[in-house]
């Protein structure tokens, strides 16, 4: 089964998040919610879908695609996923083993895996393991606010929908106890800085303030996200658990992550990282190193669908992150909207959707 054809396709939506023009309002750096779909074509009729790490980042990562990935992706044997991404990942390094080239080489992975599933005739978490759930609880990430007034309003909202995990993206400490005074004390708080601290002291001490506000882990905590051994001496120092690993490029990242001791809670991106293989590789070592794999996934194309299917398939329960934000016409529709805090897995062979492009 020879790959035929590579295209790409920029799917782009108005999105509303909740905020006020007091808080962030306007200012989000996000005007659309882009995504970039990446649809892989066989000499034998089947088809399958991945996606890119996107956002702001859509159009080159579409370029590195186009350009670069496509046109090698031609004649090379769809079965052989590993062989067709090692080969990409050898051909391309000088471009950079993380960033644009990585994110495309993952969409080509996942939607290799979609065309893989679609011709065993499974759903494709029945490849990925045997736990088979047919759905998987969800937790709503908040985009940041900086304003406690929608904070609070956007957690209750996010409650009234049926989530029971929350995610923060805030650093300013009156967001957070917002949150915590809106969310019953059970609830525990997830905090992503965004990598917001650029000193290991400063890192800590926000660590020390959060700890009262039953807090699940603080995410990436310094600057720069590669600075594996700051991470790790952070976490020695942390009352709370220190999560990260959405910037890593590659397995190897999160050998280091590992092998330091520098995380709680490892978060790989299926759109960035290389895709399912990597992921499935990551969760083997993270297995062996007794760290919990909770991936990261603020997306609404192929990647929260590979990322739904890995998670229903896996040992260890785990909720899939879902980025708060109501699209005008999401890619999926409807499909992939959390009903009372969960996600119903697709039955049907492969990722078990076909996208609206």
């Amino acid at each position: 089964m020879k790959i035929t054809r590579v295209t790409t396709h920029h799917h782009r939506t108005d999105f509303t998040y909740g905020a006020s023009a007091s808080g962030v309002g306007g200012n989000l750096h996000l005007k659309a919610m882009d995504t970039l779909l990446v649809r892989v074509e066989t000499d034998a009729g089947i088809h399958g879908w991945g996606e890119g790490f996107g956002f702001t980042l859509v159009e080159t990562t579409k370029d590195a695609v186009d350009r670069l990935l496509a046109p090698a992706c031609i004649g090379q044997d769809a079965a052989d996923i590993a062989g067709v991404t090692r080969m990409l990942a050898r051909r391309f390094h000088n471009f950079g083993r993380n960033g644009a080239v990585t994110f495309g080489i993952s969409a080509i992975d996942i939607a290799l895996w979609d065309i893989r599933a679609k011709a065993a005739g499974k759903p494709l978490h029945a490849l990925l393991g045997d736990a088979a759930r047919v759905s998987v609880p969800a937790y709503a990430s908040l985009l940041r606010y900086g304003n406690p007034d929608d904070v609070a309003r956007n957690v209750t909202e996010a409650l009234a929908r049926g989530y029971r995990h929350i995610k923060l993206h805030e650093v300013d400490l009156r967001c957070i106890r917002a949150a915590r005074d809106a969310a019953p004390r059970e609830i525990p708080l997830m905090l992503d800085i965004n990598c917001a601290w650029e000193t290991e002291g400063d890192a800590v001490q926000f660590c020390e303030d959060v700890a009262p506000h039953n807090t699940a882990w603080v995410e990436e905590p310094i600057w720069p996200p590669e600075d594996i051994p700051a991470i790790a001496r952070i976490r020695a120092a942390s009352p709370v658990p220190i999560s990260a690993g959405e910037c890593n490029g590659t397995v190897e990242d999160f050998c280091r992550m590992f092998e330091t001791r520098a995380v709680d809670v490892a978060q790989p991106s299926v759109t960035k990282i290389g895709g399912l293989s990597a992921m499935l590789e990551i969760a083997e070592l993270a297995r062996e190193a007794g760290v919990r794999l909770v991936p990261h996934c603020p997306y609404f194309g192929p990647g929260l669908l590979a990322t739904l299917h890995f998670l229903a398939a896996t040992e260890e329960a785990e909720p899939i992150e879902i980025y708060f934000a109501d699209l005008h016409r999401a890619p999926y529709g409807q499909q992939l909207v959390p009903k009372g805090g969960a996600i119903a897995v697709p039955g049907a062979p492969g990722l078990g959707y076909e996208p609206d492009v």
